[in-house]
């Protein structure tokens, strides 16, 4: 009977651990954020993170906390069509600039894709209302070899390029553009190269992807993994794509579209989309 004891005793300690642990992760707690599809760690904080809704919201982005609570709301564009990630870059005289991605196109029809560019907000303030950013530029690109669907955008501090990779080939595609891209014409894409993950056919379409700030990991996503290089010395990214990928630590989110590193390049955020959903904080082990 007390070995009996003993066993069910375990269980139950067991039991109570994991729904602890379970009911310890964060959640978003604006229910704003219902369809989160993209995010980038703020340059000031790995404890603040910018966020964007999918298609269906307007141009704004929400500075949340680790936490997941809002702490500001900030209005980038009066009208967009289908964000689907951001990025942060720093421009030649050092200013840290956020870019959202508008790139999503289901049905393979836009004319063009715009990625809208501006100063990385003040992360101090706190407000419940929304605030209209200002010195907002829009870039206007095209795809060399027609109209793609997209939801990761990365920007690498090393060339200074602008990357997308598209989301539904079978083997995708990565684009590029110069940082320092002008607003005002329409600029057409480099494609650089093609990646072919191994998987059935949804699981394979690309969600998000992120660039570490020095340039030297590379993180990629799909639905149900999360793909990891490593750079070598000066190489270029389509040079370092070519090296095997790792596959990272990943739980696959119900439907998980928003990835990004820390400063360290050392952990990574994630969110699904959907009402409260989780805040995710992984080790990064390969």
């Amino acid at each position: 009977m007390k070995l009996m004891w003993r066993k069910y005793s375990f269980l139950f300690i067991a039991i109570f651990f994991l729904q602890s642990c379970h009911s310890s992760a964060q959640k978003l707690q604006d229910s704003r954020l219902n369809e989160v599809s993209g995010l980038v760690v703020s340059s000031k904080s790995d404890d603040l993170i910018w966020v964007h809704n999918d298609s269906g919201d307007e141009g704004r982005i929400f500075l949340i906390n680790k936490k997941g609570a809002t702490q500001a709301v900030y209005i980038f564009a009066d009208q967009v069509i289908d964000c689907e990630a951001i990025a942060i870059g720093t421009s030649a005289n050092g200013l840290k600039e956020i870019f959202v991605g508008d790139i999503g196109d289901n049905d393979n029809e836009r004319d063009f894709i715009s990625i809208y560019k501006f100063p990385e907000p003040n992360i101090n303030i706190k407000s419940n209302q929304s605030i209209k950013v200002k010195k907002v530029e829009e870039l206007k690109f095209k795809y060399p070899d027609g109209a793609r669907d997209a939801e990761c955008l990365m920007i690498d501090p090393i060339d200074q390029k602008i990357y997308i990779v598209s989301k539904r080939e079978n083997s995708v595609g990565v684009y590029s553009a110069p940082l320092n891209s002008k607003a005002g014409k329409l600029i057409t894409l480099k494609k650089e190269t093609t990646l072919f993950f191994n998987a059935p056919k949804s699981a394979k379409w690309i969600t998000d992807g992120s660039i570490s700030l020095d340039g030297k990991s590379i993180m990629i996503k799909s639905y149900i993994n999360i793909y990891y290089w490593e750079r070598r010395g000066k190489e270029t990214l389509a040079q370092c794509f070519k090296q095997k990928l790792i596959g990272l630590p990943y739980d696959p989110e119900p439907q998980g579209e928003a990835l990004g590193f820390t400063h360290d390049a050392k952990r990574y955020y994630s969110i699904s989309e959907g009402k409260y959903a989780e805040i995710n904080y992984k080790i990064i082990k390969k």
